[in-house]
Order: structure tokens, then C-alpha cells, then sequence
């Protein structure tokens, strides 16, 4: 009975992947056309389709919101009862079927039509009413489905999903969209933290607690007690370039060699090549900073401006724990 479901399982993944593959030779310049049809849409992508390829088109609009294009789902069948009123004369129309026979898209089909919207069709059937209706047609077709009765889509909407994703991720490529867009788009999810740049997330301006190398260490450790990150102090040269760091540790290890910590200076304090990080890099590359030299604190830099030692923010463990990062 075990090697009997292994082999329908096994059959399944091998029907579903040989779909997928059957679709590279369709990657040619009619797919081409259709992601230059969606960069060049001035509005949003409306996605529509019946039954599982609804459920296709579900994802396909969510996929391309959350890459850069404005992308909602329309129900075939609630758009003949006012909901056509969603599409817009600067959108685009795309429409999945795999028969291309499916009732509820006429009224769509009829209005685009009329209203002169461009229509892009995903089908396995290229002589349909909605192929017919199309300006351009995406093939999905496929030898078999994966359903042993051959009756449930399933090779069918694997290979609308996968022709989507590569629709979608094509115009993500000629829009130019960014791991920063991503972040921008995702700011509440995993994905979109593992994005986080310092930048997004270090504490500026007054913020940072900067002394100059000749600050008496009274000031030096007022400013480590009330700024916002406390327990360190950046110490910068005469042309505002960063070159040490006070921390709690440095004081300690001074008292413990009987100096008194009321004399002297930041500069006989501080330690030398403090650890900095440039604003553009990854939060997560920060935190791997910090827990790797056992440090509390980064002091930011902006590497490619013309002032490249020069602290422009500081980064705590605090505010990545803030931000939850990892």
C-alpha cells in the first residue's frame, strides 16, 4: 500500500514538473510584449479568473502589489454586479482560463472591449473566446494534468503560477525594483526586516554622543550618561573624523590601574579603530558585527561621501532589538 502512495506522490511532482519545463520554450517575444504590456501600464494590473484559476489570479495580484505594480483581484462573478467600476482606463486586464470558455469572464470581456482597455490572457487553449479577445496570449498548456482522472486542475495551475511568476518577475527586473522597495513594501514581515539598512534604523543628529579628543573626562562621561545611547562616546580629531571610542570598559579598566578617572582627557581614554559600519549595509550584517567582537555599539559612516570618517549616526543593540532584527 506504501509503494503504491509513493508512486502516485512521485508521479504527481514528476507530471507537475515536466509542465513547468514545457513552458521555457514560451519564454520568447510574445512574453516579451506581455511584460512590456504591464511595465507600461500607467494604472493597476487587474487580475481575474474562475474557480482555481481564481485562486491563481489571487496570488498573481499579490505578487505583483508587493513587487512594484499596483495589482488587485477582480471576481468574474461579482463584476457584472458592479464591481467592473474597478477597472480603470489606464489599467490592464489579465485573465486566466485554462479553457478560455469560462462564462463569468464575458462580461470583462465585453467591457474591455468597449472601453478600449488592453487585455493579456493567460490560456491553454488558443483557438478560445478569451484568447480571441486578447491583444496577447500566454500559453499554459500542458500535455497532461497531474490529477489521475485527468479532471482537477493541477498541472494546468502549476503552470499558470509558474508562467506568472516569471510575467512578474520579469517586470520587476525592467522596473528596477530594489531590495529597498521590497523592504518599503514588506515592513511588517521577516522579509522586509531582513532588508532593514542601518541606515533605517541608527540614531542621528543629536543623538550621537561625540566628545573631541581634548574633552576633560568629566564632560566625557556626562555626555555617556545622558544621551540617547548611553554608555559610550565617540571621540573626533580636529576635521570631525572619527578615531576612538569611551565606553564603560575603558573607565573600568582605568580605575583599575588606580588613575583617577577625573583627570585627563577623551584622547587618554579612548580606544583606538573603533568598530563602524556604512549606512547602506544590512541591519542583520550589524547585529553579526556586534555579537562577533561582543561590542554594544556601531558608530555609522557614509563611506562614499566626501567625508567618509566622519560619524553620521550610531547604531545600538538596543534599536536592532527595537526593530527585531534576526
Amino acid at each position: 500500500m506504501s509503494s503504491k502512495i509513493i508512486g502516485q506522490g512521485l508521479r504527481v511532482l514528476e507530471v507537475e514538473a515536466a509542465s513547468i519545463l514545457s513552458l521555457k520554450s514560451r519564454i520568447d517575444d510574445l512574453f516579451v510584449h506581455a511584460v512590456n504590456m504591464v511595465v507600461r501600464t500607467q494604472g493597476k494590473v487587474i487580475v481575474t479568473g474562475m474557480g482555481k484559476s481564481g485562486h491563481i489570479a489571487r496570488k498573481l495580484a499579490s505578487t505583483f502589489s508587493s513587487t512594484g505594480t499596483p495589482a488587485v483581484y477582480l471576481h468574474p462573478a461579482e463584476s457584472s454586479h458592479g464591481d467592473l467600476g474597478i477597472i480603470g482606463k489606464d489599467d490592464l486586464v489579465l485573465a486566466i482560463s485554462y479553457g478560455g470558455e469560462t462564462q463569468e469572464l464575458f462580461p470583462i470581456l465585453s467591457f474591455v472591449a468597449r472601453k478600449n482597455i488592453p487585455l493579456l490572457a493567460m490560456t491553454g487553449q488558443l483557438r478560445s473566446t478569451l484568447a480571441k479577445a486578447a491583444a496577447v496570449v500566454l500559453n499554459i498548456h500542458v500535455p497532461e494534468e497531474a490529477c489521475p482522472m485527468g479532471l482537477a486542475p493541477t498541472a494546468s495551475t502549476t503552470a499558470a503560477l509558474a508562467l506568472g511568476d516569471a510575467l512578474a518577475m520579469a517586470v520587476l527586473q525592467e522596473k528596477g525594483f530594489t531590495p529597498e522597495d521590497f523592504a518599503q513594501y514588506h515592513p511588517g514581515g521577516s522579509l522586509g526586516i531582513k532588508l532593514l539598512r542601518v541606515k533605517d534604523v541608527m540614531l542621528e543628529g543629536k543623538s550621537i554622543p561625540l566628545v573631541k579628543r581634548d574633552t576633560p573626562f568629566r564632560e566625557v562621561i556626562t555626555m555617556m550618561t545622558h544621551k540617547d545611547v548611553r554608555g559610550s562616546a565617540g571621540v573626533l580629531n580636529e576635521k570631525n573624523e572619527l578615531i576612538g571610542i569611551v565606553t564603560d570598559g575603558d573607565i573600568r579598566r582605568r580605575l583599575e590601574k588606580g588613575h583617577n578617572h577625573l583627570d585627563g582627557t577623551a584622547e587618554d581614554l579612548m580606544s583606538h579603530q573603533p568598530r563602524t559600519i556604512d549606512l547602506s549595509e544590512l541591519a542583520e550584517r550589524a547585529l553579526f558585527m556586534m555579537e562577533q567582537f561582543r561590542i554594544q555599539t556601531l558608530y555609522v559612516l557614509d563611506k562614499n561621501s566626501s567625508t567618509p570618517l566622519k560619524p553620521i549616526g550610531v547604531l545600538n543593540f538596543h534599536e536592532l532589538f527595537k526593530a527585531k532584527v534576526r
